[in-house]
């Protein structure tokens, strides 16, 4: 018998990784060429590298990606009336788009088309990426996507968070920061089999139905 997939995690194995970050910064920035070789690593060992089509880091993946011959994903959109936001960028050629309407739907179909995320340094558009990859982990916790926070002033920001916010150990546990790029692949490994280690026949999400998860 078929076993039912159900939660926000559907497949057993992350597969595409989506990249959120900057859209301002220039190739020669240290961010934007950790996220180009992050990106070729990653993709060199069979993932899809999934970004919203647009400069900076997103660009950075991109061209990682498909400098080792890899998969690339854009999610993007045409903006009218909103002159804050980069639009769709001629210099990221991606191998698949995926267009939507606004930048809400984008964001969300971002997420939808990953299995996993990497967070790099940015701006308000990466904070609302971060913030809401954070409460839908929460919410499918332990059929959840988890995420990297890339960086070591990631510490600072959710030190602050964990004492002035109401943040539980449940949301401490569906993310990693990584200060380095070359423990990017282990950490992806070791986020993947924390989902593999919760006992999904008692799982309070499945509510005694069959899980993916349970082989």
């Amino acid at each position: 018998m078929k076993k039912k997939k159900i939660g926000y995690f559907p497949r057993p194995l992350i597969k595409n990784i989506a990249f959120f970050g900057d859209a301002a910064i220039a190739s020669s920035d240290p961010v934007y060429k950790d996220a180009f070789e992050i990106a070729s690593v990653l993709a060199k060992e069979g993932f899809t590298i999934v970004n919203g089509g647009g400069p900076g880091v997103m660009q950075a993946a991109t061209l990682g990606a498909e400098s080792v011959g890899g998969e690339t994903l854009a999610v993007t959109f045409y903006p009218k009336n909103a002159p804050g936001f980069e639009g769709r960028y001629v210099g990221n050629r991606v191998d698949k788009e995926i267009k939507t309407n606004n930048y809400i739907e984008r964001m969300f179909k971002l997420l939808e088309h990953a299995d996993m995320f990497i967070i790099f340094k940015g701006g308000t558009g990466t904070i609302s990426e971060f913030g809401t990859a954070w409460v839908l982990a929460k919410l499918y916790y332990r059929h959840h996507k988890p995420f990297i926070l890339y960086g070591d002033f990631w510490h600072e920001i959710i030190d602050v968070l964990k004492r002035n916010m109401n943040i539980d150990r449940d949301e401490l546990d569906v993310f990693e920061i990584v200060e380095k790029k070359d423990d990017i692949l282990s950490t992806v490994r070791m986020l993947e089999k924390k989902i593999w280690r919760h006992d999904h026949s008692r799982c309070s999400v499945c509510n005694g139905e069959e899980c993916a998860f349970v082989r």
